[in-house]
């Protein structure tokens, strides 16, 4: 994803990573402190137009957060790219639609880079009459690593630090910097009520752990969790990813030691041990490689043909048939379609509408073809998908309601079908409304989770589309482009695709 709107650019320089933390922040809850949440904005050169790039996770219940959640940019050494940093306090993860406005900063990205360190801190405004305390910002090129580390860990006798329970501990990983500073990388979950953990395994890039550098120093902090955010410090040990390695032949045992204690106490053993119970690596394949090796993709298009767009014959239709412009839903098709065709090798495409009453009897379909060919739904190319698609809104009556799973479903049976990584499948929804079957698209996407699938959802027209907001999740990734509100889920298949196409 590139930070400028032009049409031509340079080839970037490099990919930089954005870590973020705030110092002092305005506190905005009566009974507990502010839940921060970071979003970042990046300036379009052509327009000068705020987008949101992405955000941060939601850190309860703290005035100095250290976010994990990181941003990746192109970095390009020749243009000035302007970024804006928004903070935010989350009250309610499940409604951030209206947080609590804590400040923001602006920024150029080659302001951090060029920092002592590639590392600046600016006060944060936007809020008249209070101070809102500072954001610091580090950068760090990115390696070349594709590498995942997957790992557990277990932890025997830690310290007791609840008055009326054991302890409720966490991990906290960073990776150390050139100056001797260290920069969050991973958090555990938190284990309730025992002073011997097991914590779940998690999987983290390599990168993330040691930037390629094997023998980068990592440093793990062990808290307890208190639900005030004021997690009490258990003790600390250090490693590396060449250490932490050894583990796929044998249990690596740490002693968790506290500074402090051991300064106090003459008798002071340790604050515990943590064990790595199991370590692995795999690679992470990206899009490119699996086209290199020969992965095909498989389009469909599915076409939103309720009477909520409009008598295609009346100018106000989102499907208007104008002698002189495209509609609406046909300049998404080419915008997206034209882009994925490249990697469709047999450029024959399924093209279904939904929502319409099919002539002669009127029967409604939520998944006909738009050849009308109920045995080969196959369009030849993007012009053929328009040319089905004009002449469907010639002969069929829009109609209603706007139902996903249908479709969504009828790809998902040709994914399941593929287990070798020689086919993924993406299907384009084209629509201008509410889904009246969300909890069965929901349950749609769930069931297709584990396939090589992607869903693209354009919204096209002057709706609401808020209610596509209950589709965003841990497996579901929302952004918004220029004239078209669009949802781009991408399941946990083979591999996912750029974003940026509308």
């Amino acid at each position: 994803m590139s930070l400028g709107g032009a049409s031509e650019r340079s080839v970037p320089a490099t990919k930089i990573e954005i870590t973020v933390s705030c110092r002092n922040l305005l506190d905005l809850d009566t009974f507990s402190k502010s839940d921060p949440m970071v979003v970042l904005y990046t300036q379009s050169r052509a327009s000068q137009e705020w987008r949101e790039f992405g955000r941060t996770e939601v850190i309860d219940n703290t005035l100095n957060p250290d976010f994990v959640r990181k941003f990746v940019l192109d970095y390009f050494f020749e243009e000035k790219q302007n970024l804006r940093f928004d903070v935010y306090n989350v009250d309610s993860k499940t409604n951030i639609s209206k947080p609590d406005f804590l400040g923001q900063a602006f920024l150029a990205l080659g302001e951090v880079i060029g920092g002592q360190g590639s590392r600046v801190e600016r006060p944060l405004t936007g809020v008249p009459g209070k101070k809102c305390g500072t954001i610091l910002l580090t950068a760090e090129e990115l390696s070349n690593c594709r590498d995942i580390a997957t790992m557990q860990l277990c932890a025997n006798k830690l310290d007791k630090k609840d008055f009326f329970g054991k302890s409720d501990p966490f991990l906290v990983f960073y990776r150390s910097n050139e100056d001797g500073t260290f920069t969050i990388c991973h958090k555990t979950e938190v284990v309730k009520n025992t002073l011997n953990p097991v914590w779940q395994p998690f999987s983290i890039p390599v990168r993330a752990l040691c930037n390629g550098d094997y023998d980068r120093t990592v440093k793990i902090d062990v808290y307890d969790w208190d639900r005030n955010g004021s997690h009490d410090f258990i003790g600390e040990f250090t490693t590396s990813y060449r250490e932490l390695s050894k583990a796929q032949n044998q249990f690596t045992v740490y002693e968790v030691l506290n500074p402090r204690k051991k300064c106090k106490k003459k008798k002071y053993v340790n604050s515990g041990t943590v064990t790595l119970l199991s370590f692995s690596v795999d690679s992470e394949f990206t899009f490119v490689d699996y086209i290199k090796g020969g992965t095909q993709l498989n389009f469909t298009v599915a076409i939103d043909f309720t009477a909520s767009n409009g008598n295609p014959l009346q100018p106000t239709s989102l499907h208007y048939m104008s002698p002189y412009q495209l509609s609406a839903y046909a300049m998404a098709l080419k915008a997206v379609g034209e882009i994925i065709q490249d990697y469709d090798s047999d450029k024959l495409f399924p093209a279904y509408g939904f929502g319409a009453k099919l002539p002669p009897e009127g029967r409604i379909s939520h998944q006909f073809p738009l050849n009308n060919n109920d045995e080969d739904p196959n369009c030849v190319g993007i012009e053929g998908v328009l040319e089905s698609y004009f002449q469907s809104l010639r002969t069929v009556q829009l109609y209603g309601p706007t139902y996903f799973a249908p479709v969504i479903n009828q790809v998902a049976r040709a994914a399941a079908k593929i287990s070798d990584g020689s086919q993924y499948y993406v299907l384009l929804i084209i629509t201008d409304g509410v889904i009246s079957d969300m909890t069965q698209t929901k349950e749609a996407i769930v069931s297709a989770s584990s396939l090589p699938m992607s869903i693209i959802i354009v919204g096209v027209g002057p709706a609401m589309f808020e209610a596509m907001e209950e589709l965003d999740g841990d497996d579901v990734r929302v952004s918004s482009r220029g004239r078209y509100a669009e949802r781009d889920i991408v399941q946990e298949g083979c591999c996912s695709l750029d974003r940026s196409m509308v």
